[in-house]
This record gives C-alpha cells, sequence and structure tokens, in this order.
C-alpha cells in the first residue's frame, strides 16, 4: 500500500489580497512543500476556522497570522491531534510573546540568531528552531525587465509599508543631505500623506512614493542603484533587503544582530537615526563597486534552501 503523505494546512488569511512578507512565505514555502506533501492553504476566513481545520484532518497546521487564529489552531489540537508550528513572523514583540506563552505551539521557528535568542527566554518548553525567511532567486536577479524612474543620477530604492516602524522619513532626511541622489519609495500604508508631504519638503523632485504589485516589484529592483530600509530592530526579517540583494543592489541598513546577519559583506550598516551618519552611509555605498557580493549572499537564503529546512523539520 502507497504511504499516505502528510496533510499539512497554512493559514494565512490576506493570502491573494496583501503581499507582505508573511503572505510571500506562505505561497513561496507551501509551493515547495506541496512536492511532496498534501498541502492546504488556507484563507480568508477559512484561515480563522476551526470547523475547516478540523474537517481537513491536517497532520501539521502551520498559523501566520497570530492573535486568536494562533490560539483557534492551538485549541484545535484538541480534537484534530496534529502538530502545530508557528513562524516568528510578527518579529519580537507582544504578539509572539503571545504566541509562545499562550498558544504554546509545538514548534516556534525564529528567523535569525537574534529573534531566537529572545525566544529562548519564552519557550517554556516549546521546541524552537532557527529557519529564516527566503527570496525567489529566479523572479529576483539583474537580469530582466527594467523600469525607466524617470529621475537624473542615482536612485536609492526603499521597499516597505508606509508604517511608523518602517521609518521611511529617516531616508528623507538623511537624502537631502546629499545631492544629486534621488529616493523611491515602493509601499503603501497610513503613513503616506505624512511622507508625501516630507519628501517634497526636503527633496522636491528627487523623491516618489510608488505603490507597485509584487508582479512587477523586480523591475524596480533592478532600476535602482542602491537599497535601503531603516526599519526598527524588532522587524523579524524584512524580505526586501533579501530581494534587493538578489537583484544585484547593496544595501545600507541599520547596526543591528539581525540587518548584519542577513545582508554580510553586502552592504553598509549605519547608525540610522543619526541623520548625517546615515547619508555618509549612502554616499559611501555609491561609491563601492560591490561585484557579485549581494548575489551570493541571496542565494544563502532561497526559498529552495528554506524549504529543505522546514523538511528535515517536518519529517521529525
Amino acid at each position: 500500500m502507497e504511504n499516505k503523505k502528510l496533510k499539512i494546512a497554512f493559514l494565512s488569511r490576506y493570502v491573494g489580497s496583501v503581499d507582505r512578507g508573511v503572505e510571500t512565505y506562505a505561497l513561496e514555502l507551501s509551493k515547495r512543500l506541496s512536492k511532496i506533501y498534501d498541502v492546504a492553504v488556507l484563507t480568508g476566513k477559512d484561515a480563522d476556522s476551526l470547523t475547516k481545520i478540523k474537517r481537513g484532518n491536517f497532520d501539521i497546521v502551520i498559523a501566520t497570522n497570530g492573535r486568536l487564529q494562533a490560539l483557534k489552531a492551538s485549541i484545535g489540537r484538541i480534537f484534530g491531534k496534529y502538530k502545530l508550528i508557528i513562524s516568528g513572523q510578527a518579529g519580537i514583540g507582544k504578539d509572539d510573546l503571545w504566541n509562545l506563552l499562550i498558544v504554546r505551539p509545538d514548534i516556534y521557528v525564529a528567523l535569525t540568531d537574534f529573534e531566537l535568542a529572545w525566544a529562548k527566554r519564552w519557550s517554556l518548553g516549546t521546541k524552537l528552531y532557527k529557519i529564516p525567511n527566503g527570496v525567489n532567486l529566479d523572479k529576483f536577479s539583474s537580469y530582466g525587465p527594467k523600469i525607466n524612474l524617470g529621475f537624473k543620477g542615482k536612485v536609492v530604492l526603499s521597499v516597505g509599508a508606509l508604517f511608523w516602524y518602517k521609518h521611511h522619513e529617516l531616508t528623507i532626511k538623511a537624502l537631502a543631505l546629499l545631492d544629486n541622489v534621488n529616493l523611491l519609495i515602493v509601499g503603501d500604508g497610513p503613513e503616506y500623506q505624512q511622507l508625501e508631504a516630507l519628501g517634497k519638503k526636503l527633496l522636491g523632485e528627487r523623491f516618489r512614493i510608488l505603490k507597485v504589485g509584487f508582479n512587477d516589484i523586480d523591475k524596480y529592483y533592478r532600476s535602482a542603484d542602491l537599497f535601503v530600509l531603516p526599519s526598527w530592530i524588532r522587524e523579524s526579517f524584512g524580505i526586501a533587503y533579501v530581494e534587493a540583494l538578489a537583484s544585484g543592489l547593496p544595501v545600507v541598513a541599520p547596526d543591528d544582530p539581525p540587518r548584519r546577519e542577513i545582508i554580510s559583506e553586502a552592504g553598509v550598516f549605519a547608525d540610522v537615526n543619526d541623520i548625517e551618519k546615515y547619508a555618509q552611509a549612502v554616499e559611501k555605498a555609491l561609491e563601492v563597486n560591490w561585484g557579485e557580493k549581494p548575489r551570493k549572499q541571496a542565494e544563502k537564503f532561497s526559498w529552495d534552501k528554506v524549504a529543505s529546512e522546514y523538511i528535515k523539520l517536518i519529517n521529525q
């Protein structure tokens, strides 16, 4: 008799409607795991439905949205007898603290060494693993179509939701200290009006904010000269960093342990809260010939390698 395939469910509420890191994680990983296992991605209301989870007769459930969804998935183990995996996509803070202390998954997957060290303080017996997020090396590369961005001079690109913790305002202020350097922010969110006003005031025609769909975002990476994202240290990973690296772009990032782990020697690190030092780091990065360093660093984070690590974990 043929062995029954393990049944795995990803609970990802916004897959198909939002293109953030957690949705990319669910889609890219489920696609690769489906080559070996019977994989379903539950979206919308189904992702939060105990009934749907129970009816699926799953062996493993991977909850991605935290809070009530994770708690329901935890309670569902009483009836479903499945194993619950939660990946630390929310980053260090109250959401993943809730996951560790209240939800108590069978496995908690940290994305960086920094997050793993934090999780060890709160795990209370939950098994911990470290597996990073990844990048699609076929989609994100220096080869392929580009976009005429309409700027004169060097273009600095930042990709990230327009929320306060991404700190796009620091980039605007830093680039205002440089001549002939343009800033393109790709993203959407509640900070749009404030950032638009600040960018036009300090950078004028050297500034633009665009909302770009995931299908086209690779063209913008290829069309820029440098990538920056000065988000706070609690960010779980920052898939945009590895997308930029895979596209051949060097990166300027905050000088902290998770960013050093992700970017390594393919960028410049700075105290981004010191606007002058941040500007100097951008200037330095634009002067260096980075060669293949960014791409080589990104290859460490291919989704194929990430999937292999999950397969090892699942088979245990």
